[in-house]
């Protein structure tokens, strides 16, 4: 990044959702080490995770941004409105989500509620700030309809999902389009302080993933307890992206929604949503 990202960050309020997960755990690293002061709110920390073994508390002392840790459920409306309202951040991440294809067909319920409900629950705890507010909103290149090409998928290509996880992040991504569409702007029941986005991006690898049916992982356990790797799906083909370059273009393009350099609005996905991978 160059100076001047580096010094927009300095004292920055920055709420992540889901903030101890492999992504935000990076992502509250990389902040804290550019002097933002992070409010993060999620479910617990799980034990032995990536966020647990990064030990933030020692980060704290050394001069860098600060974390706040809440635990909380974004499909608690009640809770989540009370602590935006608290904190009134300048930048916000959204990264909480159920994030596994297999436990989406396990627990469908739960994944349309978190993916879903739980996004309009927080853009709805949104509309009540006075001040200035860039929100971006990450869901996954699986909201495209597979068309079993091999061309890369535009921001303007259809959305579809199988899979419930799938079915709904797109579902999440139509919900994002209507509300910004609706409730952005200098209307009654609009507001003028929010400049939202959705981030789109998959097969994400790097330290500290966990994660179940993650085949990095799974390669480097099968080595370590000497077992046979299964390959779920020995025909697919995947866009691998180190988990700081998408990282990166969620902080540039907070950025530049904060700083009015782009302007989101409902625009057939055009202007609302944008693809970071390879």
């Amino acid at each position: 990044m160059e100076i001047d990202n580096l010094i927009f960050w300095k004292d920055k309020k920055v709420l992540i959702t889901g903030h101890n997960g492999f992504k935000g755990s990076w992502l509250t690293t990389w902040l804290l080490s550019l002097g933002a002061n992070i409010f993060g709110y999620s479910l617990d920390i799980e034990e032995n995770s990536l966020y647990e073994n990064l030990n933030f508390e020692i980060q704290n002392q050394k001069n860098f941004g600060s974390v706040v840790n809440i635990e909380g459920n974004i499909n608690e409306f009640q809770n989540i409105c009370s602590f935006v309202n608290e904190i009134k951040p300048d930048i916000v991440f959204h990264l909480a989500a159920q994030p596994l294809v297999s436990e989406s067909y396990k627990d469908p319920l739960r994944t349309w509620n978190t993916n879903l409900i739980g996004t309009l629950n927080l853009l709805e705890s949104l509309k009540q700030l006075s001040k200035k507010c860039a929100v971006v909103l990450i869901t996954t290149d699986k909201v495209y309809k597979n068309k079993e090409w091999i061309y890369g998928y535009r921001e303007i290509d259809e959305l579809g999902g199988k899979d419930p996880y799938s079915a709904s992040k797109a579902a999440m991504e139509l919900a994002i389009n209507s509300w910004i569409s609706s409730f952005c702007g200098d209307k009654n029941y609009q507001t003028n302080k929010l400049e939202i986005a959705s981030a789109r991006s998959g097969n994400v690898i790097g330290g500290g993933d966990f994660s179940e049916d993650r085949i990095v992982p799974d390669l480097v356990k099968s080595i370590f307890n000497k077992d046979s790797l299964l390959i779920r799906s020995p025909n697919a083909r995947r866009p691998w992206l180190h988990v700081l370059e998408p990282l990166s273009g969620y902080l540039l393009l907070a950025e530049s929604l904060y700083k009015k350099q782009i302007k989101a609005k409902e625009s057939s996905f055009g202007n609302s949503a944008y693809n970071f991978g390879p």
